[in-house]
Protein backbone atom coordinates (compact mmCIF):
# COMPACT_ATOMS: atom_id res chain seq x y z
CA UNK A 1 0.00 0.00 0.00
CA UNK A 2 3.44 2.30 0.53
CA UNK A 3 6.49 2.32 -0.40
CA UNK A 4 10.02 1.97 1.38
CA UNK A 5 12.57 -0.41 2.19
CA UNK A 6 14.59 -2.50 0.32
CA UNK A 7 12.19 -3.72 -2.28
CA UNK A 8 12.09 -2.96 -6.10
CA UNK A 9 10.47 0.56 -5.91
CA UNK A 10 7.91 0.97 -8.08
CA UNK A 11 6.06 4.64 -7.32
CA UNK A 12 2.44 4.74 -5.75
CA UNK A 13 0.73 6.81 -8.80
CA UNK A 14 1.51 3.99 -11.05
CA UNK A 15 -0.07 1.10 -8.91
CA UNK A 16 -2.62 -0.98 -10.85
CA UNK A 17 -4.97 -0.94 -7.63
CA UNK A 18 -4.82 3.06 -8.24
CA UNK A 19 -7.26 2.21 -11.72
CA UNK A 20 -9.11 -0.91 -10.67
CA UNK A 21 -12.19 -1.82 -9.32
CA UNK A 22 -12.71 -0.84 -5.57
CA UNK A 23 -9.94 1.52 -5.66
CA UNK A 24 -8.14 1.13 -1.94
CA UNK A 25 -11.69 0.55 -0.44
CA UNK A 26 -9.97 -3.22 -1.84
CA UNK A 27 -7.63 -3.38 1.58
CA UNK A 28 -9.66 -4.73 4.71
CA UNK A 29 -6.99 -1.81 6.26
CA UNK A 30 -8.74 1.05 4.40
CA UNK A 31 -12.02 -0.25 4.65
CA UNK A 32 -11.34 -0.45 8.66
CA UNK A 33 -9.63 2.95 8.54
CA UNK A 34 -13.08 4.33 7.08
CA UNK A 35 -15.08 2.56 9.50
CA UNK A 36 -12.80 4.21 12.72
CA UNK A 37 -12.43 7.75 10.93
CA UNK A 38 -16.53 8.02 10.56
CA UNK A 39 -16.77 6.60 14.36
CA UNK A 40 -14.66 9.75 15.30
CA UNK A 41 -15.50 12.31 13.23
CA UNK A 42 -19.39 11.37 14.80
CA UNK A 43 -18.00 11.44 18.25
CA UNK A 44 -16.10 14.82 17.60
CA UNK A 45 -19.73 15.87 16.34
CA UNK A 46 -21.19 14.85 19.51
CA UNK A 47 -18.96 16.77 21.93
CA UNK A 48 -19.19 20.03 19.62
CA UNK A 49 -22.68 19.95 20.00
CA UNK A 50 -22.63 18.99 23.66
CA UNK A 51 -20.32 21.62 24.53
CA UNK A 52 -22.30 24.38 22.41
CA UNK A 53 -24.93 23.71 24.23
CA UNK A 54 -23.42 23.70 27.78
CA UNK A 55 -21.62 27.21 26.92
CA UNK A 56 -25.23 28.49 25.59
CA UNK A 57 -27.94 26.93 27.56
CA UNK A 58 -30.78 28.68 25.82
CA UNK A 59 -29.44 28.25 21.95
CA UNK A 60 -32.27 28.00 20.05
CA UNK A 61 -31.95 24.60 18.35
CA UNK A 62 -34.59 22.24 16.10
CA UNK A 63 -33.74 19.07 17.29
CA UNK A 64 -32.48 20.32 20.66
CA UNK A 65 -28.89 20.13 20.86
CA UNK A 66 -28.81 17.94 23.87
CA UNK A 67 -31.06 15.55 21.88
CA UNK A 68 -28.84 15.87 18.66
CA UNK A 69 -25.87 15.63 20.98
CA UNK A 70 -27.17 12.05 22.16
CA UNK A 71 -28.03 11.10 18.76
CA UNK A 72 -24.70 11.87 17.22
CA UNK A 73 -23.19 9.99 20.37
CA UNK A 74 -25.36 6.77 19.83
CA UNK A 75 -24.41 6.89 16.14
CA UNK A 76 -20.95 6.78 17.33
CA UNK A 77 -21.02 3.90 19.48
CA UNK A 78 -23.18 1.80 17.31
CA UNK A 79 -20.08 2.56 14.87
CA UNK A 80 -17.87 1.79 17.63
CA UNK A 81 -19.26 -2.06 17.77
CA UNK A 82 -17.82 -2.64 14.49
CA UNK A 83 -14.87 -0.51 14.45
CA UNK A 84 -12.87 -1.51 18.07
CA UNK A 85 -13.26 -5.30 16.90
CA UNK A 86 -12.27 -4.45 13.62
CA UNK A 87 -9.60 -2.96 13.80
CA UNK A 88 -8.26 -5.14 16.60
CA UNK A 89 -8.52 -7.92 14.12
CA UNK A 90 -6.81 -6.15 11.80
CA UNK A 91 -3.90 -5.61 14.18
CA UNK A 92 -3.73 -9.25 15.12
CA UNK A 93 -3.81 -10.59 11.23
CA UNK A 94 -1.69 -8.39 10.11
CA UNK A 95 0.91 -8.54 12.45
CA UNK A 96 1.01 -12.34 12.66
CA UNK A 97 0.74 -12.63 8.63
CA UNK A 98 3.71 -9.96 8.49
CA UNK A 99 6.09 -12.06 11.14
CA UNK A 100 5.43 -15.07 9.01
CA UNK A 101 6.06 -13.84 5.88
CA UNK A 102 5.53 -10.02 4.13
CA UNK A 103 5.39 -11.07 0.77
CA UNK A 104 1.45 -12.59 2.35
CA UNK A 105 0.73 -8.95 2.20
CA UNK A 106 2.13 -7.50 -0.57
CA UNK A 107 3.94 -8.50 -4.37
CA UNK A 108 7.61 -8.47 -3.98
CA UNK A 109 7.80 -5.09 -6.27
CA UNK A 110 5.57 -3.02 -3.60
CA UNK A 111 7.71 -2.54 -0.89
CA UNK A 112 6.06 -2.50 3.44
CA UNK A 113 5.70 0.96 4.61
CA UNK A 114 7.51 2.52 6.87
CA UNK A 115 7.61 1.43 10.53
CA UNK A 116 5.64 4.85 11.60
CA UNK A 117 3.35 4.48 8.84
CA UNK A 118 2.66 0.81 9.25
CA UNK A 119 2.13 1.47 13.14
CA UNK A 120 -0.70 4.40 12.17
CA UNK A 121 -2.30 1.97 9.86
CA UNK A 122 -1.84 -1.23 11.64
CA UNK A 123 -2.06 -0.73 15.24
CA UNK A 124 -1.92 2.85 16.12
CA UNK A 125 -6.63 2.90 15.79
CA UNK A 126 -6.79 -0.44 17.73
CA UNK A 127 -5.32 1.00 20.67
CA UNK A 128 -6.99 4.35 20.49
CA UNK A 129 -10.29 2.45 19.78
CA UNK A 130 -10.13 0.40 22.36
CA UNK A 131 -8.87 2.75 24.94
CA UNK A 132 -12.34 4.41 23.64
CA UNK A 133 -14.24 1.52 24.34
CA UNK A 134 -13.71 1.00 27.62
CA UNK A 135 -12.80 4.24 29.11
CA UNK A 136 -15.24 6.47 27.68
CA UNK A 137 -18.14 4.93 25.81
CA UNK A 138 -20.80 3.35 27.85
CA UNK A 139 -21.65 -0.50 27.65
CA UNK A 140 -23.57 -0.90 25.17
CA UNK A 141 -24.75 2.19 22.78
CA UNK A 142 -28.62 2.06 23.63
CA UNK A 143 -28.84 0.80 27.33
CA UNK A 144 -26.76 0.44 30.03
CA UNK A 145 -26.16 -2.78 28.70
CA UNK A 146 -27.32 -5.86 26.49
CA UNK A 147 -28.08 -9.19 27.11
CA UNK A 148 -27.66 -10.43 23.57
CA UNK A 149 -24.74 -8.48 22.97
CA UNK A 150 -22.71 -11.85 22.21
CA UNK A 151 -25.21 -13.02 19.85
CA UNK A 152 -25.10 -9.65 18.32
CA UNK A 153 -21.85 -9.25 17.74
CA UNK A 154 -21.65 -12.72 16.88
CA UNK A 155 -23.92 -12.11 13.76
CA UNK A 156 -22.32 -8.56 13.35
CA UNK A 157 -18.58 -10.16 12.79
CA UNK A 158 -19.96 -13.15 10.91
CA UNK A 159 -21.65 -10.25 8.67
CA UNK A 160 -18.54 -8.15 8.18
CA UNK A 161 -16.23 -11.45 7.12
CA UNK A 162 -18.68 -12.97 4.42
CA UNK A 163 -19.25 -9.02 3.20
CA UNK A 164 -15.63 -8.72 3.07
CA UNK A 165 -15.03 -11.93 1.25
CA UNK A 166 -17.83 -11.64 -1.19
CA UNK A 167 -16.13 -7.65 -1.89
CA UNK A 168 -13.27 -8.72 -2.41
CA UNK A 169 -15.05 -11.92 -5.30
CA UNK A 170 -16.70 -9.20 -6.91
CA UNK A 171 -13.28 -6.69 -7.62
CA UNK A 172 -11.27 -10.24 -8.36
CA UNK A 173 -13.74 -10.59 -11.09
CA UNK A 174 -13.65 -7.29 -12.84
CA UNK A 175 -9.65 -6.93 -11.87
CA UNK A 176 -8.03 -10.27 -12.17
CA UNK A 177 -6.41 -9.98 -8.79
CA UNK A 178 -6.52 -10.12 -5.14
CA UNK A 179 -5.78 -6.93 -2.84
CA UNK A 180 -3.64 -9.12 -0.63
CA UNK A 181 -1.37 -11.79 -2.45
CA UNK A 182 -2.46 -14.50 0.52
CA UNK A 183 -5.95 -14.67 -1.16
CA UNK A 184 -4.19 -16.08 -4.53
CA UNK A 185 -2.28 -18.28 -3.07
CA UNK A 186 -5.46 -20.03 -1.21
CA UNK A 187 -8.42 -21.76 -2.73
CA UNK A 188 -11.80 -20.92 -2.69
CA UNK A 189 -12.66 -23.36 0.78
CA UNK A 190 -9.62 -21.90 1.89
CA UNK A 191 -10.42 -18.14 1.57
CA UNK A 192 -13.82 -18.95 2.85
CA UNK A 193 -12.26 -20.70 6.20
CA UNK A 194 -9.48 -17.48 6.38
CA UNK A 195 -12.81 -15.55 6.64
CA UNK A 196 -14.44 -17.77 9.16
CA UNK A 197 -11.61 -17.97 11.70
CA UNK A 198 -11.45 -13.56 11.23
CA UNK A 199 -15.41 -13.47 12.19
CA UNK A 200 -14.38 -15.74 15.10
CA UNK A 201 -11.41 -13.63 15.69
CA UNK A 202 -13.78 -10.48 15.60
CA UNK A 203 -16.31 -11.82 18.10
CA UNK A 204 -14.25 -13.11 20.13
CA UNK A 205 -12.37 -9.55 20.43
CA UNK A 206 -15.91 -8.18 21.14
CA UNK A 207 -16.47 -10.50 23.98
CA UNK A 208 -13.13 -9.73 25.67
CA UNK A 209 -13.80 -6.11 24.92
CA UNK A 210 -16.67 -6.10 26.99
CA UNK A 211 -15.01 -8.45 29.69
CA UNK A 212 -12.40 -5.55 30.12
CA UNK A 213 -14.95 -2.99 30.19
CA UNK A 214 -16.55 -5.14 33.11
CA UNK A 215 -13.65 -5.16 35.01
CA UNK A 216 -12.21 -1.57 34.95
CA UNK A 217 -15.73 0.00 35.23
CA UNK A 218 -17.71 -2.58 37.42
CA UNK A 219 -20.74 -3.24 35.96
CA UNK A 220 -21.89 -6.93 36.40
CA UNK A 221 -24.68 -8.41 34.63
CA UNK A 222 -27.71 -6.95 32.96
CA UNK A 223 -30.28 -8.54 36.15
CA UNK A 224 -27.43 -6.74 38.69
CA UNK A 225 -28.06 -3.58 36.65
CA UNK A 226 -31.58 -3.79 36.81
CA UNK A 227 -31.87 -4.14 40.39
CA UNK A 228 -29.54 -1.02 41.03
CA UNK A 229 -32.22 1.11 38.71
CA UNK A 230 -35.17 -0.82 40.66
CA UNK A 231 -33.71 -0.31 43.82
CA UNK A 232 -33.24 3.61 43.44
CA UNK A 233 -36.84 3.61 41.77
CA UNK A 234 -37.87 2.23 45.21
CA UNK A 235 -35.92 4.26 47.12
CA UNK A 236 -37.28 7.24 45.60
CA UNK A 237 -40.64 6.14 46.35
CA UNK A 238 -40.24 5.56 49.63
CA UNK A 239 -40.72 1.64 49.14
CA UNK A 240 -38.32 -1.00 49.41
CA UNK A 241 -38.22 -4.70 48.11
Amino acid sequence: MLSSGRRTPQLLHDLQINSSFGWHLQFLTIIGLSISTLTFVFGLLADLTSTALSASPDLPSSPPAAELSEQLFRIKNYLALVAAPIEITISLLYWTLKAIDGNLLVTPDLPLPPVMYDLGFHLVPAVVLTLDYVLLSPPWPSTPMNESAPLITLNLSTVVAFAYWIWIEICFSQNGFYPYPIFALLTTNQRIGLFVVSGVIMWVVGGLLRVVYARVNGYESVEHLEKVRRSKAMSASGKWE
